[in-house]
């Protein structure tokens, strides 16, 4: 609202000083942890509020066999907004079972999709076939192709997750013809793609795949965020539209730790605050159908994050244990999600101590 008078508000809190944004997304995590056996997962509120994050999405953790269990077991008990994309592959990660290709069934895919469209967001391919040859039980694009089925059918936008091989599989085929506008490709700055010229440039089918409509989303990852490549990227303009985390158990003691040190990166690789911020609310919103989040509109839920913007000298390690030295830091100092203050460590909404009401003085431990 243009005008909010503090006397008709139940708790006024002074945020003077700080960034005061919509609740942070992040569109790539792994939450399923309910399921056995499950190394993977992280338990959501856990590892959200404290970035500023109040709506993650699962990538594809689950397929369609599994997905009601992880709706009921995590998504229903969370207070973290939860989406999914869901698995091609009907049981979802787990092991060598995304390598079979007859689990990948596109209509059963699209159905779960199509059944709780408050919940799914759309369809991610499978880890699929990264190293081996391929053979007549192995084609080079089954997951891709066979998920871009599925997101056809449920009228979804994919998550792509690839390697490339090439001749048979490359990288410039998947953004340029088999990917379609509105699909996003996860880990842009990873090892394995090739994306800048001998000047350090990005090529020119990179910026062709972005004019087509495609999607490009960081995707940290324990393996797939490089500065080799995503410094001289966003220097010559390839940056990404949105950022996210990849987050799981191999990465949050170690190089991703959380959303908020990714948006440090990339922030302090050069791309501006307002800018991390809009590609960290608005942008991931509209890339999963749902703008209704990330903003602050009359109308919208109350997620809010509030964050303090330090300056100083600190340094950030990307996948392969290279450092970078920056200037600038975010860290978020409240998160209210649905209106309710979730993550206050220093005690922003709090009063001193000698001024706290007389249930501070009076109640037992």
């Amino acid at each position: 609202a243009p005008d909010i008078n503090p006397a008709l508000a139940q708790k006024v809190v002074d945020v003077a000083g700080h960034y005061v944004t919509p609740g942070i997304l992040d569109i790539h995590v792994h939450v399923y942890h309910t399921r056995e056996p499950e190394g993977l997962s992280v338990m959501a509120d856990s590892h959200s509020f404290r970035s500023g994050v109040t709506t993650m999405v699962d990538t594809g953790t689950a397929g369609a066999k599994h997905f009601l269990h992880f709706k009921r077991t995590v998504i229903d008990q969370a207070k973290t907004r939860i989406f999914a994309f869901i698995n091609i592959v009907d049981l979802g990660m787990i092991g060598p079972f995304e390598q079979d290709i007859n689990t990948m069934d596109p209509e059963l895919a699209a159905s779960v999709v199509m059944a709780y469209p408050g919940v799914c967001v759309g369809i991610k391919t499978a880890h699929y076939w990264t190293r081996e040859p391929f053979d007549e039980l192995h084609p080079p694009w089954a997951a891709v192709d066979r998920a871009v089925e599925a997101g056809n059918l449920c009228q979804k936008p994919v998550m792509v997750d690839f390697w490339p091989r090439p001749p048979e599989r490359s990288y410039e085929e998947l953004i340029l013809k088999k990917m379609r506008p509105g699909d996003i490709h996860t880990h842009m700055y990873a090892q394995q793609f090739f994306i800048l010229d001998d000047q350090g440039k990005p090529l020119p089918f990179v910026h062709e795949a972005r004019a087509r409509g495609i999607i490009f989303d960081v995707g940290h990852g324990a393996g797939s965020f490089w500065f080799r490549n995503a410094v001289p990227a966003m220097q010559n303009g390839f940056g990404p539209d949105s950022i996210s985390t990849d987050l799981h158990t191999h990465n949050v003691h170690g190089v991703v730790v959380d959303m908020q040190t990714t948006m440090n990166k990339i922030l302090n690789i050069g791309m501006p605050l307002q800018e991390v911020i809009m590609r960290s609310t608005v942008t991931p919103a509209r890339e999963i159908g749902h703008p209704e989040l990330g903003n602050l509109s009359v109308g919208a839920e109350a997620d809010v994050a509030v964050f303090k913007l330090l300056e100083g000298e600190f340094s950030f390690v990307d996948c392969g244990k290279a450092k970078m030295h920056g200037t600038q830091k975010l860290e978020c100092q409240m998160t209210l999600r649905a209106g309710e203050i979730v993550f206050d460590p220093t005690g922003l909404s709090m009063p001193d101590w000698p001024d706290a009401p007389p249930a501070y003085w009076t109640l037992p431990w």
